[in-house]
């Protein structure tokens, strides 16, 4: 199978490239710049082409977001009419490229934000009714009524409802929380936070299922589905009081956060047969973050 991805350079788009790559997938990188070192092919590409040349493929996945650097939600800055075009316009005349050049699949990557942030200690499901907050969550809403609405017989959608993504990046130094690990192991104050993670490559490992679900001939998948993407509820309390146990480091832990964010149900993507890494997953990534904080001190 020949897949193309777009934001295949960013945090998630490296897990999942890497990911099809094991798979024995030809991949074609859609992007301003090829990966360097990686087995895969280039083909250049923005989310402002208003006609983008794509080459042949069989499947599509869309990771690219248009937003100011290391932001999501607030990621329009200061421009929320471009961030919108790029994001919305921009994704809607992909879908239709690569439906042209013969894709027959596409996974989006969209997110938890389109449930909105004030459902906390809520069970979030795929069939909830919608109601973001923010222009982010708006946007990935709107790119998943693009591919839903696109999509017939010969075109089958996916989205993928993630929500944040932990792990070690491949091929690129750090990882989300590099900042706040060396923060509390130089003993400054940490912010109380609890949120809900996935580890890249259970997340990678969803559009992977995905694509293999829907290249079968007799596939479980409709035309167009949605899935919530997530697998551990974090504290970063307890995050930071494993890291000290398993490293052996000094910091002062901050409090327990207070509020709860809403609980992903993942009943519908684990029926195919995903199975997250948990907290297993989850401890030895910690264990190899030992490492970096014994390399920065």
């Amino acid at each position: 199978m020949h897949v193309l991805i777009t934001g295949a350079g960013g945090t998630v788009g490296r897990f999942i490239a890497r990911r099809m790559l094991a798979d024995g997938y030809h991949v074609t990188v859609l992007g301003r710049r090829p990966l360097e070192g990686w087995p895969t092919a280039f083909s250049h590409y923005d989310l402002a082409d208003p006609q983008p040349c794509l080459p042949a493929a069989d499947a599509l996945v869309h990771c690219a977001l248009s937003h100011e650097p290391g932001k999501f939600r607030g990621g329009e800055g200061n421009d929320p009419d471009r961030f919108r075009s790029l994001n919305v316009e921009g994704t809607a005349v992909l879908f239709k490229a690569a439906r042209q050049v013969g894709c027959t699949q596409a996974v989006f990557l969209s997110s938890r934000a389109v449930y909105g942030d004030h459902r906390g200690g809520e069970l979030l499901r795929e069939t909830d009714r919608a109601a973001s907050d923010t222009l982010y969550g708006q946007v990935k809403l709107a790119g998943e009524a693009i591919l839903e609405e696109l999509t017939g017989p010969a075109f089958q959608g996916a989205a993928l409802r993630a929500t944040g993504v932990y792990g070690h990046v491949p091929d690129l130094a750090g990882h989300k929380w590099t900042g706040l690990f060396r923060a509390f192991a130089c003993g400054e104050t940490i912010e109380p936070r609890k949120a809900t993670e996935v580890h890249g490559r259970d997340l990678a490992a969803a559009v992977s299922l995905l694509l293999d679900e829907g290249g079968r001939q007799e596939s479980r998948l409709a035309r167009f589905e949605v899935f919530n993407v997530s697998d551990v509820v974090i504290d970063r309390r307890e995050l930071l009081e494993e890291l000290k146990t398993l490293c052996d480091c000094t910091g002062t832990l901050p409090l327990p956060a207070t509020s709860t964010p809403g609980i992903m149900d993942t009943a519908k993507l684990q029926a195919l047969g995903w199975q997250p890494g948990g907290q297993e997953r989850l401890r030895d990534f910690l264990k190899a973050c030992c490492a970096d904080l014994q390399t920065s001190a």
